[in-house]
């Protein structure tokens, strides 16, 4: 049989000798083959392929944020609400979510931050603006959470939560004499959402700061039957109680705020001013010390101490914690603590006249004398204060003025 055409050559090829280097070379590349296989490529990963662990949707974030917020857990709550953030940033009500969380856990400034996020999102969100206004009230920033909840208000005039947080704005700044707009905007609140927690909280505040006590308590009451997991609800009942003299459920509802929220100076600072309203000072000195260990250079905390300790006659030591909130200094651990200017109210009727008080208690006229003066001077309105730097003086100057007995002669 012939093949035509074919080139195949039929001749025997000659076979070369191997070359040693060669060899070794093919064999170093075979191991390292065979490496690459079995030990590198299981560990990269592969690239647009589903994670072994599937990934969670937001709605689920969502709805265990809301489980963990109904529970009292607002940390855990709060930590759902960025993972659901991270799930879907898009989404302004989820940042909204979050602000609103943080402001009941006490952090004001991040809740500030993701309003605004919010609002980057949509500029015309009503709540965001609403919700934006709250923080800054808690901040002390009034005069911008006051142009938010206007501006939330323009945005949705049937938005119930902006008239709630629009009366805390008001009764924070504590100007009573236009009590009357706090009312009609906690009272318009309640015609658009008689159910709602903002509600109840915003109405037992205008009736606890109007002296309507029972009416205080059924609000309070009924925003707890919401939600009874809320530190602040539970605080805030319990300063009602504490007005009306009922002291034991006051700090009943005091102690489960604590519970809720043990890192918060604010509530054990109210359980020791409850105690001492009942002149148990013993008792009362221990929870404005707990209240210190938990922010050991905040001056009020140290005001908050050295009124208890004076109200107990340990004059000394009052004099050494209210030192610090009128000059500011140094604790003995090496603490810093800034000083608190003189101004109306609690700052001047407690802190500076009390340790113009204990200076005189301890015969330092010397030292009280340019502290009731500042009171007389600056703050002569502060009736509380006005009175007790004039009883000081009148007990100084009247030390100064009475001879001793060594120079009074012998009839």
């Amino acid at each position: 049989m012939y093949m035509r055409g074919s080139k195949l050559n039929m001749k025997k090829r000659t076979r070369r000798p191997s070359n040693p280097i060669w060899i070794a070379f093919l064999v170093v590349a075979i191991v390292a083959m065979i490496y690459f296989n079995q030990v590198v490529v299981p560990e990269v990963p592969t690239f647009f392929m589903p994670s072994p662990t599937p990934t969670r949707s937001q709605e689920s974030l969502l709805n265990e944020a809301q489980a963990y917020f109904n529970e009292g857990k607002l940390s855990q709550a709060i930590e759902a609400y960025e993972q659901a953030v991270l799930a879907d940033p898009r989404n302004p009500a989820t940042f909204i979510e979050l602000a609103r969380t943080q402001i009941f856990a006490g952090a004001y400034e991040e809740a500030v931050t993701n309003a605004e996020n919010a609002l980057l999102l949509n500029p015309t969100n009503s709540m965001a603006y609403a919700i934006k206004a709250s923080a800054l009230d808690y901040v002390g920033k009034f005069d911008e959470a006051e142009i938010a909840v206007n501006k939330a208000i323009e945005l949705d005039p049937n938005n119930a939560a902006a008239y709630a947080y629009y009366t805390e704005i008001l009764l924070d700044q504590a100007n009573y004499e236009d009590i009357q707009t706090a009312i009609d905007m906690s009272q318009k609140a309640q015609a658009l959402d008689p159910t709602a927690l903002e509600t109840h909280r915003a109405r037992g505040y205008v009736l606890f700061n109007t002296g309507n006590f029972p009416e205080a308590i059924q609000e309070y009451l009924a925003a707890i039957a919401i939600n009874d997991k809320l530190w602040d609800l539970h605080y805030s009942l319990g300063a009602v109680y504490k007005m009306q003299g009922e002291y034991n459920l006051a700090v009943q509802e005091m102690l489960t705020g604590v519970a809720l929220n043990p890192t918060n100076p604010d509530i054990l600072t109210e359980i020791s001013r409850t105690y001492a309203s009942e002149g148990q000072y013993g008792k009362a000195i221990q929870y404005a010390e707990q209240a210190l260990s938990l922010d050991l250079s905040n001056p009020r905390l140290h005001g908050n101490l050295g009124v208890m300790l004076y109200q107990n006659d340990d004059y000394a030591k009052a004099a050494e914690e209210l030192k610090l909130v009128v000059n500011g200094g140094t604790t003995a651990d090496g603490i810093v603590v800034e000083g608190i200017p003189l101004a109306p109210g609690r700052i001047a009727n407690d802190y500076y006249s009390i340790y113009a008080l204990s200076l005189t208690q301890l015969d330092r006229c010397a030292d009280a004398i340019p502290i009731m003066q500042a009171i007389l001077t600056n703050i002569a309105e502060d009736q509380v204060a006005y009175y007790n730097a004039t009883q000081g003086m009148d007990y100084c100057l009247g030390t100064v003025a009475t001879p001793s007995a060594e120079a009074t002669p012998t009839p």
